[in-house]
């Protein structure tokens, strides 16, 4: 097994266990436990959304502010059905 892929996947792992007992995870601590450069774009996204997805509060430890999930439009530009 990739030693990358591995690493990931024991993070991934550890933070679904942590957010799932404590009800919160913050966006440096997801960032942090990751190794660099083991996921794409698109897998760091599912990583956030299963996490907002399994009641997981994901807060930017900063700020203060809870990521809403989601995406956000501006007022004059929603979204369109296809």
């Amino acid at each position: 097994m990739d030693t990358k892929i591995g690493q990931s996947y024991v993070a991934r792992k550890r933070l679904f266990a942590k957010g799932l007992r404590d009800g919160r995870l913050t966006v440096q601590e997801i960032e942090r436990a990751l190794p660099p450069g083991a996921l794409t774009a698109a897998e760091r996204w599912l990583l956030y959304y299963s996490l907002r997805a399994a009641q997981v509060e994901i807060v930017d430890q900063v700020t203060g502010e809870v990521d809403p999930g989601g995406f956000e439009f501006p007022v004059d530009h929603p979204p369109t059905e296809h």
